[in-house]
């Protein structure tokens, strides 16, 4: 497994909640989590481009910040449920925030982006 060889830049609140954030799926992991999909497999369902290892690092990395907790169940065969911690429940605000931001310009956002993608900018022009 990958383990980072700098020390981050911790100087600033935008550079910890990268620290904490940075992850393609986190925020929606949170997200989900918090309107009740718990298990692991409902969390794959939610989010079917990631792969289920991707999943579980990047959960293994929102519990070790704390801002979600694993319960084992001991059950065969075994069942984990995952759920905010209150510091994780803090975020939530935020997350909504920034995905109403995301739907107020998706319009702008989505042809800023597809100007990145050559072929995804002649599929859109089709259409």
């Amino acid at each position: 497994m990958y383990e980072r060889k700098t020390i981050p830049n911790l100087n600033c609140g935008l550079d910890l909640i990268g620290e904490v954030l940075y992850g393609k799926w986190k925020i929606r992991l949170l997200w989900f989590i918090n309107e009740g999909h718990k298990r692991p497999s409902e969390l794959q369902r939610k989010i079917p481009d990631a792969s289920r290892r991707v999943l579980n690092v990047q959960l293994n990395e929102l519990e070790e910040h704390e801002l979600v907790v694993r319960k084992i169940y001991p059950v065969v065969p075994p069942k984990v449920e995952y759920s905010l911690t209150e510091f994780g429940q803090s975020l939530i605000p935020v997350i909504g925030a920034l995905g109403q931001w995301g739907d107020q310009n998706q319009e702008k956002l989505r042809k800023l982006i597809i100007k990145r993608f050559p072929a995804a900018e002649t599929e859109e022009n089709k259409n």
